[in-house]
Order: structure tokens, then C-alpha cells, then sequence
């Protein structure tokens, strides 16, 4: 083997090892941010109760895969997650996923957030709403 062909390999190598050391890394932070609570947490029929009881304020975003306006909340849902950490558990529920859970709450229209305070509803937000809204209803509660 000549020298460049050992030079290519050992770039190839050392190129590989930092893409797996920035891949971990990004994997770590992302798994930091979801135990702080940056990032919506995604609620289950299973799992619902034990999740939301973990703050006294949370707030869930009802929706669909399907459903438009749905989407177009999720990155108001992503960014309230992130400014509201340790604060407010913000979870998204997906309604045709967890039909029990739609049913519970009689959830008939998406987008639906739900706002619960100690494990009861205490607010309902229907529709595609801009996030200052959502913050003025949050608001009510937290204080």
C-alpha cells in the first residue's frame, strides 16, 4: 500500500469517528431536552395519566397526522414546549391513535389543547389559534 492510499484511509477513519462523535453528541442533547421538558412530550392512552400528573400544570395538544391546521400549530406546540420548560408539561396527543383518551375528554374538533391544572381540565382552546393566545390562557393558570 502506498502512503497516500494510507493517508486516504486514515482521513476516512478520522472523518468517520467525528461524525460518530457529533451524532452522539446531538443524540445526548436531544435526550437532555426531552427530560427537561423542551420538547412536547407524545401522549398515549397508556401512559396519559402517569405523565401528566408529573406537573401540576400541563398542557396537550389534541390532534391528527392528517389534520392541517394540526400541523400548522405544531411548531407554536414545539416552541411553548421549549419556553415553558420545568413550568408546564406540554404533550401532544394523537387522537386516531388513542381513541380512548379522544374519548375521555370528548375531544370532537382538532386542533383541541387542553390545559389541566392538578390532574382536572381547566381550559379547552379549539382550533388554530396564535400562540399569544394560548400564553394569555396559560397565564390564568400558572400564578
Amino acid at each position: 500500500m502506498n502512503s497516500e492510499h494510507e493517508q486516504f484511509i486514515s482521513e476516512e477513519n478520522e472523518l468517520k469517528r467525528i461524525r460518530e462523535k457529533k451524532v452522539k453528541e446531538l443524540t445526548e442533547l436531544k435526550e437532555k431536552k426531552r427530560e427537561m421538558g423542551a420538547e412536547p412530550v407524545n401522549l398515549m392512552d397508556s401512559n396519559f395519566n402517569e405523565i401528566v400528573n408529573q406537573l401540576s400544570l400541563a398542557l396537550i395538544d389534541c390532534w391528527a397526522p392528517w389534520c392541517g391546521p394540526c400541523l400548522a400549530l405544531a411548531p407554536t406546540i414545539e416552541k411553548l414546549a421549549e419556553e415553558y420548560a420545568g413550568k408546564v408539561l406540554v404533550g401532544r396527543l394523537n387522537v386516531d391513535e388513542n381513541p380512548r383518551t379522544a374519548d375521555r375528554f370528548r375531544i370532537f374538533s382538532i386542533p383541541t389543547i387542553l390545559i389541566m391544572k392538578d390532574r382536572r381540565e381547566v381550559d379547552r382552546i379549539v382550533g388554530l389559534v396564535p400562540k399569544s393566545y394560548i400564553e394569555a390562557v396559560l397565564r390564568k393558570h400558572l400564578g
